[in-house]
């Protein structure tokens, strides 16, 4: 409960900063732009004495997608915070994660010639617990791993619905809670004993959103990190395509792809598919 909190206060203190420039705002071309959606995600499955077999389940999913983006003359700021969280029951089994993110991109960018920014980035993500089930004690919690990344770059935007940005010189920390070290030798690439992990390397993050037809959007989001200092050959990869499909204001089917490779973590591609009808609030 306190890092739901901690995340509406986030989101809160953002609209603030949104409301006090708006209220500020005189003569002079001064923009904040900022939109947002809460979904909650139903799936559910009911079986009784169903001779084809089959077992009860239900989850559900809540999230926030929150953007702000500002502009004014040569100077352009966007912050994404995405938010996610989901159980699911099967039928004499425990309660079990279906989704878990904590995700924050900021990007500044001064205007150097056409579409093109000199530019500024940070990300961080997590997420918010570890495994559900109390019979284990899995490596994951809040803040471990968390993941920061800070570099300068340039940026290339067109709008804020496509833009992509390039950073040669990115510096990576991973930290972990050093007390589950000890079973977990050497995970998300930190070694045993220590509770983070220093990279430098290059990163490119893209952005892409836009209807397929009337009332069905696609936003995808590709990010790439190459480290120089180790197996620069092994490009970490995070892709996430959502594509939503509008019934009405309030309600939409939704369709969420994520995949990711990053060999510190797990040898191989780490896969996410979540598809459900939403009721959703857009603020």
């Amino acid at each position: 409960m306190k890092k739901i909190i901690f995340v509406l206060t986030l989101v809160s203190q953002l609209q603030n900063l949104y409301a006090q420039e708006s209220v500020n705002e005189n003569l002079k071309a001064s923009v904040w732009t900022n939109s947002g959606t809460f979904t909650f995600l139903l799936n559910q499955s009911a079986f009784e004495n169903w001779t084809a077999g089959g077992v009860s389940n239900i989850s559900g999913t809540v999230g926030v997608n929150y953007d702000i983006n500002y502009l004014k003359g040569d100077l352009t700021w966007d912050n994404k915070i995405i938010a996610s969280f989901g159980i699911a029951k099967i039928k004499d089994q425990d309660v079990k994660k279906s989704d878990d993110r904590l995700n924050w991109n900021s990007v500044v960018g001064k205007k150097a010639k056409g579409y093109w920014y000199y530019s500024a980035f940070i990300n961080f993500k997590t997420q918010f617990t570890g495994d559900l089930d109390s019979d284990t004690n899995g490596p994951t919690r809040f803040l471990s791993p968390g993941y920061l990344q800070i570099g300068p770059g340039i940026l290339w935007k067109k709008s804020d619905n496509q833009k992509i940005n390039i950073a040669p010189t990115t510096t990576k920390l991973i930290i972990v809670d050093k007390s589950l070290t000890l079973p977990y030798a050497a995970y998300f690439g930190v070694e045993e004993g220590k509770n983070t992990r220093f990279e430098l390397g290059a990163s490119l993050g893209t952005y892409y959103k836009f209807d397929l037809m009337k009332n069905v959007s696609m936003e995808n989001t590709l990010n790439l990190y190459l480290n120089y200092l180790e197996d620069p050959q092994n490009v970490d990869l995070d892709y996430t395509m959502n594509l939503v499909m509008t019934v009405n204001k309030y309600i939409s089917t939704t369709l969420a792809y994520q995949t990711i490779y990053d060999d510190n973590a797990f040898q191989g591609f780490q896969t996410r598919q979540v598809f459900g009808l939403g009721v959703n609030y857009n603020f």
